[in-house]
């Protein structure tokens, strides 16, 4: 990366899904009618602070819909809307690896279709074993489509993770992760890079961890405060403040400097609907914040891993030049 160009800057998922199939890819949502073990009782019963009863699947068609009937419908109107011809089923909501494994397989396997070049399957740390990564890599082989998967991690502060109620610590996304890589698939962290007791510190520290994992994909998110949730209650009772959308830009390029260049930059700001919603965004457009974090970026001609110097033994190079 040279920085000269908005970009260069930083390496775009467009870029990265044109240079492994060669033209434009396009996702398609897939939503199961499953839960998570951080809310049935199986690690916690009340799910993580931010999260609402519907997870993240604002956008989703009706998990009552079958697995074939979601990508077929998202197929036809995406298809349309961009021309597309090849796309990623993207099993997006909840924790999609949290059932029993004949059913994982018989799910997974149905988004196994023409012009499915990819299946990425989003789930939490603590919901990823060998046995599911070899259904997985059976299908891979069987059906000749690639597998991503998407882990849940949010923040590297075990404190934090403490706090929002997540139910795992850093040690079992570490060991996901290394599962995952195992078998050549692509790994995806999420990250909300705006929770309120994080500082500058812990946004470094997650670029840092992530880079020495070797994750292949990044997902940042600006925390949305959804109503009727813990974090809604304590957001209208004053128990913590969400900062300046000038603190979350300067905290998204943070992130990115000290970001290995090689870890793909999935999204740095998502997207609520306001009606479900106290807080998102800062009631700004999500791409107003993009174009201010592209803007300032060309400004300070910074670029991701411009400060990304700390992996393979930093304090040794001195003896080796």
């Amino acid at each position: 990366m040279d920085g000269k160009t908005g970009k260069t800057r930083y390496f775009a998922y467009s870029d990265y899904l044109k240079q492994k199939y060669g033209e434009r890819v396009y996702k398609l949502p897939v939503n199961l009618p499953i839960t998570c073990p951080n809310r049935d009782g199986e690690c916690g019963k009340d799910g993580c602070i931010f999260c609402g009863d519907v997870g993240a699947a604002f956008e989703n068609l009706p998990s009552s819909l079958s697995v074939k009937e979601q990508i077929r419908r998202n197929a036809e109107y995406i298809g349309k809307k961009y021309k597309a011809k090849k796309f990623i089923a993207y099993f997006q909501n909840f924790t999609n690896t949290y059932m029993p494994i004949e059913d994982f397989k018989r799910v997974i396997s149905e988004a196994a279709k023409e012009n499915i070049v990819e299946i990425a399957v989003s789930t939490r740390p603590d919901c990823i074993s060998d046995e599911y990564l070899e259904v997985l890599n059976d299908i891979k082989n069987e059906y000749n489509v690639e597998i991503s998967v998407e882990i849940g991690l949010q923040t590297v502060n075990y404190k934090t993770l403490e706090k929002i109620n997540r139910g795992h610590t850093l040690a079992e996304f570490t060991d996901a992760v290394l599962r995952v890589k195992k078998y050549g698939f692509d790994t995806c962290a999420h990250l909300i890079l705006n929770l309120p007791w994080d500082d500058k510190t812990d946004v470094i520290e997650n670029a840092k961890m992530l880079s020495a994992l070797g994750v292949k994909q990044v997902k940042l998110h600006c925390l949305y405060i959804v109503k009727n949730t813990k974090m809604a209650k304590m957001y209208q009772n004053a128990e913590f403040e969400m900062g300046s959308y000038f603190d979350y830009v300067d905290k998204v390029i943070t992130f990115l400097e000290y970001l290995s260049p090689e870890i793909v930059i999935q999204r740095l700001i998502g997207r609520a609907k306001e009606e479900h919603t106290l807080f998102a965004n800062y009631s700004t457009s999500w791409w107003k914040i993009k174009d201010s974090i592209d803007a300032q970026m060309e400004y300070l001609d910074t670029y991701q891993g411009r400060k990304c110097d700390y992996l393979n033994g930093k304090c040794v190079r001195k003896f080796l030049t």
